[in-house]
């Protein structure tokens, strides 16, 4: 499969200066639209991850107890793009209060994640984690009657590629809908 912006094979070898990494805030459609053209993507796809089944499809995480989670995976320059900017686009593009929904999809694989591939940007999700929810609580933010984030952070244990369809899919379709909408607080950058 070849990201239909860049023109970039979605799988292979990734050059050795770049850092992947994958969020979950929902549909995943409208996460990877938030990152694929931001200066320092070097591409994105979206796919499943965090779940238990090998090599699963869109209905198998949709319909079945797969554990899986809708992501989408960035491969970025660090030089070009800090990890606090992903951070913080990760932080205002979804409530991650609401558990294991966003808006009305509703399900285990619309739940918020952050899965890491080194410690470094482990350390950075677990701490950003800390500074957005001090960010609600300043703001008095409550998302059914809550205000705790819940938002799953780890180093990732697996990703497989979705469907061709679903790559860049709100580009290919730009009426397209994903219901994504944020909290309206802001995640502060020093």
């Amino acid at each position: 499969m070849i990201h239909y912006l860049k023109n970039i094979p979605l799988e292979g070898k990734v050059p050795e200066n770049l850092v992947e990494i994958v969020f979950g805030a929902g549909c995943f459609w409208g996460i990877e639209k938030k990152f694929w053209d931001l200066p320092g993507i070097y591409v994105t796809s979206v796919g499943y991850s965090g779940g238990d089944t090998e090599n699963p499809t869109y209905e198998d995480v949709c319909y079945k107890n797969t554990n899986h989670v809708e992501v989408v995976k960035v491969i970025y320059d660090p030089v070009i793009i800090n990890i606090k900017t992903l951070l913080k686009i990760f932080w205002e593009c979804h409530d991650p209060t609401q558990g294991m929904r966003q808006g009305n999809d509703i399900g285990t694989q619309y739940r918020s994640v952050i899965y890491t591939n080194n410690e470094n940007d482990l350390e950075a999700a677990l701490e950003s984690q800390k500074i957005y929810q001090e960010e609600l609580i300043k703001n008095n933010f409550k998302s059914d009657n809550k205000n705790s984030i819940t938002t799953e952070i780890e180093l990732v244990k697996n990703y497989f590629l979705a469907e061709e369809y679903h790559q860049q899919y709100l580009a290919k379709n730009p009426n397209g809908y994903c219901g994504i909408g944020g909290t309206g607080c802001s995640f502060p950058i020093e």
